[in-house]
């Protein structure tokens, strides 16, 4: 008989900020479910908010694009500042075309912009992109060893 899936979202967990204990605040958002984690259950968690609590945020006001993004920004039509972060987060670029720049991110990803966010970022006044985790590996054993209960970091 095959295994059910069952998935449960977690509610209330609210804007995370730099510097924020993950591991508290995702146990509180469980415990204020009713919810007890039990042999076999995955805890999935966003990186937007493994990136917002480490600090990931880059003002592109901050950033000074060089020669070969302005290049790219010209291709792709995208803000050549976003295009420096991108080129800085990524080990190649695997197409550039308008409206689409695909790279291999410094993890080994490909995607899109080498992950970087700017969409729900939190409030500012200014431009502001959200950058992945350092070492997701590294936030996800340690989010486990607190939480008891495995941990997947997911886009």
């Amino acid at each position: 008989m095959p295994s059910t899936i069952e998935i449960i979202p977690l509610s209330g967990i609210g804007e995370i900020q730099p510097g924020d204990d993950l591991a508290a605040i995702l146990r509180e958002a469980l415990s204020r479910s009713g919810l007890a984690p039990r042999d076999g259950d995955i805890l999935i968690v966003t990186q937007k908010i493994v990136s917002k609590s480490e600090g990931r945020f880059v003002t592109l006001d901050d950033v000074e694009p060089g020669v070969e993004a302005c290049a790219l920004a010209e291709v792709t039509r995208k803000d050549a500042r976003l295009v420096q972060l991108v080129l800085d987060e990524s080990s190649a670029i695997l197409r550039a075309v308008p409206h689409v720049l695909i790279t291999r991110h410094r993890l080994g990803h490909v995607m899109a912009n080498a992950g970087i966010d700017r969409s729900n970022v939190g409030p500012s006044d200014a431009e502001r992109a959200l950058l992945l985790p350092v070492d997701p590996d590294r936030t996800a054993a340690r989010l486990h060893a607190e939480l008891g209960l495995p941990i997947v970091i997911s886009d």
